[in-house]
């Protein structure tokens, strides 16, 4: 990617920033799950609750649980992602690849008729935001050369 290098200092606002929404969508994925439920049992016939509410229940409880540990990760790379440190380059870029790939196949897999809904659309609109960011800001060139003597090593 060619083009007006990054400030470090905004690369680290904008990674932290990044990380930061990633923890608000699965805080909010976590929240909505006992909605979810009653959505459900609301919803289906009585003989598909029991059917339908066990699944739901434990991907949104997994996927909320796995989205704090990616943001958290992705805050604290952040700072050293802006320094140039490998490590830190490897794991926000990491994060960003597989968090862009979520909202094609969201839109793919579910279209759009669950757009009704307004904690969907809110975490959609989150995923969106923080997967075109962390790609974006992950890949983007630096503004200055890594310094030769750092340590690349996780510690």
């Amino acid at each position: 990617m060619r083009g007006v290098p990054l400030p470090p200092h905004l690369r680290r606002v904008i990674l932290g920033l990044s990380g930061a929404l990633l923890c608000a969508l699965g805080v909010l994925h976590l929240a909505v799950t006992p909605f979810i439920a009653r959505m459900v049992q609301d919803g289906a016939a009585p003989s598909a609750v029991d059917w339908l509410t066990p699944p739901m229940l434990l991907n949104h409880v997994v996927v909320g649980v796995l989205l704090l540990p990616l943001g958290g990760l992705t805050y604290y790379a952040a700072p050293h992602a802006a320094s140039g440190s490998r490590w830190a380059l490897v794991t926000v870029r990491s994060i960003a690849v597989a968090m862009a790939t979520l909202p094609p196949i969201l839109f793919s897999l579910m279209g759009t008729r669950y757009f009704g809904a307004v904690p969907f659309r809110i975490a959609a609109g989150i995923v969106t935001v923080a997967s075109l960011t962390l790609l974006l800001v992950a890949f983007w060139p630096a503004s200055a050369a890594r310094p030769a003597n750092e340590a690349d090593s996780a510690a």
